[in-house]
Parts: C-alpha cells; structure tokens; sequence
C-alpha cells in the first residue's frame, strides 16, 4: 500500500516536501500506534483560510502586479494553500488605516461602501478570480459612533436599543452592496468579540443583547429581504463559548435563526468548550474565526525558535479544534508588514506572509506551511474520522475526503524524533517524525479499500 507523505520540518529545510512511502502487511508491534477508523465519521469540514482586512489589502496594494498575484495564489490556487473560508471586517478594525463606517447619517442615507473599494474589495475579487469556491463571513468590530452609548467606535459602548432597527437594516445594506460587487456574504456575526471594551473598535453585547437582536431584528428582516446570509453566535474566546451558545439556544426561535458559533483562540486552548457545545447542539456549526501569534520577526533564517513555537501554537490548536467538533478554521490578517500593521492602534502581530523590510517582497512564515498541512488536503465536504492514538507526545488528526481519500495530520512539538506506527485495516506503516515537525500522510481510496 502507498501513501503520499507531506513533510514540513524548519531545521531540516523542508516546506512541504512530499514523497510516497509503503505501508506494509501488520507487524507485531504494539507500539506508539495510530489507528484509523474510517468508518467512524464525525463533522463535515467547510473549509480554511484568513481574513481580508484594509491592512492585507493596503500592503497588497504596494507591491507589484506580479509579486502581488503571487501572494494571492499562494493563499488560494490549488497549488498554493487551497484557502476558501475566509473572514471581512464590516466598518473598520483595529487592521484598518483609521476608523471608519459607512454612514453617519441616523436615516442611513449617505450609506456607502466606497472605502472598501480602495483595498478590501479589489483583494476579495482577486482570491475569487483564483478559488470561486471562497465563502466569506462578515463582521463588525463596532457599529458608527452616533448608534453607540459612549457616541465612539472605540473603548467599548453599547449598541442604543433605539437603533437595533437601524442597525439590522445597516446589516443589510452592507451585504446587498457587496452582491451588487458581485461578492456574496455566505455568513455574518453581529459583533467581534462582544465581552471585550478595546482600546480600538469594540461594542458590548450580553447574551440577552445578542439574542434580542438577532431573534426580533436582523433574521426577520433577513427572512423578509430573502437573504440568505446564515447568522453565527458570540465571535469571542473560546473559555465561555459553551455559555453563551447554550443561553442564547433555549430559544426555540434560534433553532431557526442561528447557523453556528463563532470563537477564537485568544485565551488558550479550552477545547472542551468546543466538545460540549458540539455534543448539545449538534446541528450548529462551529468555526474558529481569528487567532494569530505576537509579533515576530519577518524572517525564516532568524528567530527560528519563535518561528517554531508560532507555527505549532497554530497546529496545535487547529488539531485541537477540529478533534473537538469545530467545522472550519479562519486565520487572522494575510498579510502584514515587516512591522506587523499597518494597525490604527500599534496592536501589531504576526501573519503567515510578511512583507520584507523594504516593502518590495515578501516572506512566508512557517506558520503558513503548518496552516497549509491542513487547508491544502482536507477538502470542504470531507468528514472527521475516528483516530486512536497510543502516544500522548503527538497530536493527530483523520479525515476522509469526498473523493474517499484518507488525511492524516500528526504534530511533534518535541525537541526529540518519535516512532510511531499508523495502522488501518490490518496494515501497518512503521516511521518517524522528525522533533518540532509536522506530516500530512494521504492515503487513496484503491489502497485503503
């Protein structure tokens, strides 16, 4: 039995590097085994990728034709990172150049999504022109200043009740001026992290708050526009995801109004959050949509050991996540500069691709080859698989592709090599991975049957 190997390893100098390799009759062994369970399936995958913010674009607006086209084929051709979930900002965030929104006007009627026209949308239209499989969420960081308690976008403030109407129908303006850019907005959350005042864009939202507005504005209102764009809970950490799915679900009324969740990673790992959630309410979808890394220096050679840590921090969660029942991973901003912004309020990070100092070129972090282990091979449509692993040392995760074929991911965060054994119907495949390594091992549908 073949199977393709897909190899990333920083100090061996592999990105990506695949090879076949056998999978012979079962041995004696019991040790450090991996066994598959095809038949046992799990949750359905709609997909991976990151976030187009007016940083991303602005920083892609500054390269040249061909350099830029590159980044976007990296990110999402088939040959590239394969991304087709992806996340936008409505009005502006912390990634934005300044505050801004699309009407200042309590009537709405200077609403406009001309700003978006600079950068935002003409880097939306090149990713689709590359994967017209792309799915996009939306999400505000803050409704405009005048529908606010504190009259400010930043710092917080709630949403006045007097303009839950108003804001519903801003909502839908917003996602009727994309379709007429011919960009459909498949999925929206109606606030980013909604337990957090930021000293940049920010607006608070109880359970209570959040569920009024969806339940009794924006989904009948959505329902009589026939729009079809699903609404996603919370957008927040993950430590009360549990709570605030769970308070919002009682109503009967959600059961029809809420596709899913939405969480990031920000306050750790918490995936039992994740797991109890999926186990209540199996019919929701959950989707990780931001997390990112501090800032690190834009360079391969440099800083290796905090290339390391960053590029598994992201495995481990994905892995993590996706064990637990989530059903999509969104990565942060695409692209940043060598400083980690641009970022109105110098709340600088780390992206997968980083402009060089000069701004004329760029680097891939290794953080894009790991996110790539999963988003290159798990297609959407694909199924968690039942996995055992023996060894707690490494992290792994299976799937099964429409197609039928099987994938992989095993994770070493080890400063050492580990042996282990992956096993599927009767069959054993002996091998190492390499210390602070990643593998994606693919097996075809002929040779698993």
């Amino acid at each position: 039995m073949l199977i393709e190997k897909i190899e990333t390893n920083l100090s061996k100098r592999k990105f990506h590097i695949k090879e076949e390799i056998k999978i012979t009759e079962k041995s004696n062994t019991e040790n450090n085994l991996i066994i598959i369970y095809p038949n046992i399936t799990y949750q359905e995958i709609i997909g991976f990728g990151g976030a187009f913010t007016e940083a991303s674009g602005y920083n892609l607006n500054k390269l040249n034709k061909e350099i830029a086209n590159k980044i976007i084929n990296d990110y999402f051709s088939i040959d590239g990172n394969n991304y087709n979930l992806c996340r936008t900002h409505i009005n502006s965030c912390d990634f934005s150049l300044e505050n801004y929104n699309y009407s200042n006007n309590p009537e709405l009627k200077d609403f406009s999504i001309k700003r978006d026209k600079d950068f935002l949308i003409p880097t939306i239209k090149k990713a689709v022109s590359v994967n017209k499989s792309i799915k996009l969420l939306a999400s505000p960081w803050s409704p405009p200043p005048f529908m606010k308690t504190n009259k400010k976008m930043n710092n917080g403030g709630k949403l006045l009740e007097k303009y839950y109407a108003r804001w519903a129908e801003y909502l839908l303006k917003y996602i009727r001026e994309y379709q007429k850019e011919g960009i459909n907005i498949n999925y929206i959350t109606i606030q980013n992290e909604p337990k957090a005042t930021q000293s940049w864009e920010s607006c608070l939202y109880s359970a209570d708050q959040e569920n009024k507005f969806i339940n009794k504005y924006l989904f009948p209102l959505f329902q009589n526009a026939k729009i079809n764009t699903k609404i996603l809970l919370y957008d927040h950490n993950k430590e009360e995801l549990y709570k605030r799915v769970n308070s919002i679900m009682k109503e009967n009324l959600s059961q029809k109004s809420i596709y899913g969740a939405a969480f990031h990673n920000y306050s750790g790992d918490h995936f039992e959050n994740i797991k109890i959630s999926k186990e209540k309410f199996p019919n929701l979808f959950f989707i990780h949509t931001e997390g990112c890394n501090g800032y690190i220096r834009p360079y391969i050679n440099c800083n290796k050991r905090n290339q390391i840590k960053a590029a598994e921090r992201y495995a481990h969660d994905i892995i993590g996540d996706l064990n637990s029942g989530a059903n999509g991973y969104i990565d942060w901003n695409l692209l940043l500069d060598y400083n980690g912004g641009p970022n109105h309020q110098k709340n600088f990070c780390s992206a997968p691709i980083m402009l060089n100092k000069r701004g004329n070129n760029y680097y891939k972090m290794l953080s894009f080859y790991y996110i790539g282990h999963f988003s290159k091979h798990i297609k959407r449509g694909a199924k968690r698989i039942a996995i055992s692993n023996y060894n707690s040392e490494i992290e792994s995760t299976a799937f099964i592709n429409l197609d039928k074929t099987i994938v992989i991911i095993i994770l070493n965060r080890n400063n050492k090599e580990i042996e282990y054994n992956l096993t599927l119907n009767d069959k054993i495949y002996n091998n190492i991975i390499l210390r602070h390594s990643i593998l994606t091992l693919i097996i075809k549908e002929e040779e698993h049957v």
